[in-house]
């Protein structure tokens, strides 16, 4: 079995790392969650937040989209600052990678990583790539 500090020696104390995971998981992304469940890191999806809502009507999109962000940003903010994560389907569009951006920010944080498995939006892909916080495959096979 793999040390579990051999992925996140490069990013401090492990219970502390933020990741986010987008995408559907592949071999290397569950390589790295088998790393991580033994941390104290908690795993979050928005899936997971979203309260079971009677609705006589669908939403729009934009009223889905408004919904999404409030739920993640009421978890952002009640989060212990140093508290890690784990981050699954969320941030799904460009527009939401720049306002979590934005929320990490306001709160003197940064993410130590992505890992974008297949069916990762490109855009948020490479606002991320760009960022230089792009976890490629070839660095989790090692």
């Amino acid at each position: 079995m793999d040390p579990i500090n051999d992925l996140f020696s490069r990013f401090g104390p492990a219970a502390r790392t933020k990741l986010l995971l987008l995408g559907l998981p592949d071999f290397h992304s569950e390589k790295l969650m088998n790393q991580v469940r033994s941390l104290n890191l908690e795993h979050v999806s928005p899936a997971r937040l979203a309260r079971p809502e009677i609705s006589r009507r669908p939403a729009s999109a934009a009223a889905e989209e408004a919904t999404r962000l409030a739920q993640m940003r009421r978890w952002f903010f009640a989060r212990k600052p140093d508290a890690g994560f784990v981050l699954t389907d969320f941030p799904a569009t460009l527009l939401q990678a720049k306002v979590f951006d934005e929320w990490l920010d306001a709160r003197d944080e940064s993410l130590h990583g992505v890992l974008a498995g297949s069916g990762s939006p490109g855009s948020v892909v490479a606002h991320y790539r760009t960022l230089g916080l792009l976890i490629e495959a070839s660095d989790l096979a090692a």
